[in-house]
């Protein structure tokens, strides 16, 4: 689905653009160049996330149950796959993270450079527990890892339920296709109207399904042959949104809101299966592919780059502003390098071992 890359493509430099102006001391001497736009990043960039939310929901659904049956038949595996895949990069990433960190350490201030990792903080992020567990993050937005882990098990289980409730090994009625949708509609208004507007949740998989269940709803108003009933599920989809906005306006919401609808659109018109598209559009189209590794690796990168402009001295702004460029530019370098060489090979409990094993060692000889 090229459409989706392009999209993500989009997502995540902007939630680059976002980190890039909100660490180190390279925005603050870039601002009064492009004050606005950088604003703009610091502020309301993050807002990017919620577009891979819905993409995420919407292949989850695609993949999982494009019928609204369940079709993995070892469900505990398929999880267990999910971790390994979401895990390899990210433990690389990680691993290079409290290295790079480590060594600008004395030349950068505050709370832009993580603090040197203790072991129970390097085993909480390998398992993806560490911001239910209360652990300082290693890096900038490791929280949507485990988050979408965490978001992918709960679909699952929700799309499972049935199966568990059939008291025989028969194959499914024509009704129980139904029952993981009406599950999926349930928890995406519970997660709208209640757990979304409570921080307490904001480390759980229930405060972010709101928009990760409006991509899995849109991949199955999709499948409607009718057009009157897509178009009635859409206006539905719609006004369960803007009811959630009534109740409290969160600017995540609405774009996950209006993210959602536009895929259903792209859907419907079969703009998401088209195989080629303007050549403009490629260079985010291969962006897109990248974008986990890119999303991973360029807060290491970030701090590289500010420490080394830092010792530079008294600069004009636009050293500042030339490096944050060269920022972006080395972290879709490093991307490819980690989306080459780990990120696409088979996920396997050997390579999972051994990225562990080189975080937690990393992390002892820095701490040590």
């Amino acid at each position: 689905m090229p459409l989706l890359d392009i999209a993500k493509g989009i997502a995540c430099a902007v939630i680059v653009g976002h980190h890039l102006s909100r660490y180190g001391a390279m925005p603050v001497g870039a601002f009064p160049l492009a004050p606005d736009f950088l604003g703009w990043l610091a502020d309301d960039g993050r807002l990017a996330v919620q577009v891979f939310l819905v993409i995420a929901g919407f292949l989850a659904a695609a993949s999982l149950a494009p019928d609204g049956v369940l079709r993995v038949d070892r469900p505990l595996a398929r999880i267990l796959q999910r971790y390994g895949r979401l895990v390899m990069p990210y433990l690389a990433a990680l691993t290079v993270c409290v290295l790079v960190a480590a060594i600008v350490r004395p030349w950068m201030s505050g709370d832009d450079v993580p603090a040197s990792p203790s072991i129970g903080q390097l085993l909480a992020h390998g398992l993806l527990l560490q911001d239910l567990l209360g652990y300082e993050a290693l890096s900038t937005g490791v929280w949507y890892v485990a988050i979408d882990f965490q978001l992918f098990v709960l679909a699952l289980t929700l799309m499972g339920l049935p199966a568990l409730w059939r008291r025989a090994p028969a194959a499914p009625d024509s009704r129980e296709r139904w029952i993981p949708v009406a599950l999926v509609v349930g928890v995406v208004l519970a997660s709208l109207a209640f757990f979304n507007r409570n921080t307490d949740f904001d480390a759980t998989a229930l405060y972010f399904f709101g928009a990760y269940g409006l991509g899995m709803l849109v991949f199955w108003i999709g499948r409607a042959t009718r057009a009157s009933t897509w178009q009635g599920a859409i206006v539905l989809l719609a006004l369960v949104g803007a009811g959630a906005l009534a109740i409290d306006w969160r600017s995540r919401i609405a774009t996950a809101l209006v993210s959602a609808l536009l895929i259903a659109i792209a859907q419907r018109q079969d703009w998401l299966s088209m195989a080629r598209w303007p050549d403009a559009a490629m260079p985010l189209q291969r962006l897109g592919r990248i974008s986990y590794s890119l999303f991973l690796i360029h807060f290491p990168v970030l701090l590289a780059t500010n420490a080394a402009v830092g010792q530079m001295g008294p600069h004009a702004a636009w050293i500042d502003a030339l490096g944050m460029a060269a920022t972006f530019g080395l972290s879709v370098a490093a991307a490819l390098a980690l989306y080459r060489w780990v990120e696409v090979r088979p996920a396997s409990w050997r390579a999972v071992t051994a990225l562990f094993a080189a975080l937690l060692v990393s992390g002892l000889l820095v701490s040590s």
